[in-house]
């Protein structure tokens, strides 16, 4: 799939984002600016941004389910979720397989499915999903699978910018995660 570099969304990508019920979100590097700061009894802190919990509301609203999807097992992103009202899946050491419970699940289609993510543990995810996104500091092994490109980078409001592109794509239309209107 082409990657997406003009700054306005195309009439392509706004048809495939209408499509979407569900967007899963990778946690390191897409909600967080990929940094942590360890402190000397061993916890661990990561920068967000506080804009993301407001995107994440517009997503409901326009009746796209959303959650996040990660490896790392820290305590520091469910607590995050908590905050943020999202399900949230950690330690997964099989990102893809875990997701294609989860497709199962809630009886979608790949098709139906839009994954963020920002690394080569994603790529699996990103290859198979209907909208593959990266954020705009994603390493360049998964540039590739991308179809968009943020152009905020992680933990700078790039998950704003993807729930701002849903919105403006999705206005007017409520649907539920399997895609009733």
């Amino acid at each position: 799939m082409a990657m997406s570099r003009k700054r306005t969304p195309t009439a392509a990508l706004h048809a495939k984002i209408r499509a979407i019920r569900l967007i899963v979100f990778d946690f390191d590097g897409v909600f967080t600016d990929n940094a942590v700061y360890v402190f000397q009894d061993g916890s661990e802190a990561v920068r967000c941004s506080r804009a993301d919990g407001i995107g994440l509301r517009k997503l409901e609203r326009a009746g796209v389910a959303a959650l996040i999807l990660s490896t790392e097992p820290n305590p520091v992103v469910s607590a995050r979720a908590r905050k943020l009202e999202l399900r949230c899946e950690q330690g997964c050491k099989d990102k893809l397989k875990r997701l294609t419970e989860i497709i199962g699940e809630l009886e979608l289609d790949w098709r139906q499915v839009a994954f963020v993510g920002n690394d080569v543990n994603d790529l699996e995810c990103l290859q198979r999903v209907g909208l593959p996104m990266i954020v705009r500091d994603a390493h360049p092994d998964v540039f590739a699978a991308a179809y968009y490109r943020t152009t905020k980078p992680g933990g700078h409001g790039a998950v704003r910018e993807v729930c701002d592109l849903f919105e403006r794509a999705l206005r007017g239309k409520k649907r539920d995660a399997r895609g009733a209107k």
